[in-house]
This record gives C-alpha cells, structure tokens and sequence, in this order.
C-alpha cells in the first residue's frame, strides 16, 4: 500500500515528496532475490527471519512526478524481485528510489544493479553480487561469498570474515578498494592487483612491481577461501589484526 507523506523538504522553489511501499515475503534457503535501482540508495540488512521486508521510498520534486520512479516489487515462483526504475530510460537525480531489504542472514541475493547512488551492507553472510556505476559500496560484519564492483567510486569492507567455501571479490574501476578483516586468517588465498595504484596490505604479500600492473599475491594454510581484489585506477588497502 502507497502511503503519501504531503509534506517533505522545500529546496528554492522545489517541493520534494515521498511515498512509501514495504512489501514482506518468505525467503527460503536458495530462493534468489534480485534488486535494481536506476538511482538512489540501498541498504541491505541480514536479520534472524526466514522472510525479506523490502521498503522502498520514492522522491521526486512533486506527487505527480512520482510515477516517473516505477516500482515493481514482485514474489515469483523461481525468485523475488525488487525494481525501482525511471522512466523512458532517464537518469534523472531528481527521480530516486531509496530501498532498505532485510532479508535472513545467509540469504542468496544474484543480482544488483544501482546506476547511480550508494549501496550498503551489515550483517549479511550470505551469497550476494551487486554491481553499482556511479558511488561507494560499503559493508560492514559481513562473509559468505560476496562479489561487489563498482564502475567510479570506492568498495569498502569492515570487520569482514572469511567462510569456508566463500570469496570476498571486490573491484573498483576508478576508486579504491579497501577490505579490513575482524580476524586474521589462518587459511586464505589472496590475490591483489592495481593496474594505476598502489597496494598496501597488512598481511605480507610477494610483491612483483614491473612497468605494468602492480601484482601481489599470498597462500595462507590450505590456500582457500578466496580473496581477490582489484582496480583499474586506485589503492588496494588490506587490514587486518
């Protein structure tokens, strides 16, 4: 159910109003949920329920505009879906959608795709790939096996943890990509390449600098789970005890 907030913030002479849809389903263990946004933000939160809540806030600068965000929220047999995208393939910033999903905490979320704004992640240590354009993607208490990129801005990981069987992949075109890890890792095989950067890591890695890209590597214990990061242009920073 659409519920319209009348009064929202006035910037000159421009009137931005809201609404909001929240929506609840089952999410059982490997039932996909895909989320895509043309802009705006999304926040992603792993919860001890077995359902996803998915909310989501349209803007735009007045209530007859709010259409030019469409909003399909949808529980199919095979996945749940999730898009919140303009109109007439515009990419207006004046026309957002701001989604929060909690879904449980080992769910598999296959597909995101945010052209421009922010994506954010706590809690979750399950499967998931996003992509984002144009802004950062931050995540924090986080595992599993997740794959983040992100066309111009940064990719950030705080107090992340390896799973076994799982891969942290996170890659930047131009932006930096920084991992912080709650524990250092016994077992892991890290993998760390800047084609126009540098690489600073905590964890010592064999380090082959040529007049191309810069390289580092390490096999920790068995060699597994996975570590891989990457930029085009940026800094690879690795954190850990």
């Amino acid at each position: 159910m659409w519920i319209v907030l009348a009064v929202a913030i006035v910037l000159g002479a421009t009137l931005d109003v809201t609404d909001r849809q929240t929506e609840t389903f089952p999410l059982p263990a490997g039932k996909p949920l895909s989320i895509e946004l043309t802009v705006g933000s999304l926040r992603i939160d792993g919860w001890d329920k077995p359902d996803v809540e998915i909310v989501v806030e349209r803007r735009a600068p007045d209530k007859a505009q709010l259409a030019r965000v469409a909003v399909a929220i949808e529980e199919l047999p095979a996945r749940v879906s999730v898009r919140a995208l303009q109109t007439e393939n515009t990419t207006d910033p004046a026309f957002r959608a701001d989604v929060t999903v909690r879904v449980p905490r080992d769910a598999l979320i296959d597909r995101v795709q945010v052209l421009e704004g922010r994506i954010a992640i706590d809690g979750f240590h399950g499967t998931l790939t996003g992509d984002i354009r144009r802004g950062p993607i931050e995540g924090k208490n986080v595992s599993g096996t997740l794959r983040l990129e992100a066309g111009i801005g940064s990719v950030t990981l705080t107090d992340a943890r390896l799973s076994e069987k799982g891969l942290l992949r996170l890659r930047s075109f131009n932006g930096d990509v920084r991992l912080s890890l709650a524990a250092r890792p016994a077992d892991a095989r890290i993998l760390a390449l800047a084609l126009n950067g540098h690489i600073n890591s905590d964890i010592p890695l064999t380090r082959r600098e040529t007049w191309g890209p810069r390289w580092r590597e390490a096999t920790l214990g068995k060699g597994e789970p996975v570590i891989s990061l990457d930029v085009v242009t940026g800094l690879i920073e690795i954190k850990s005890p």
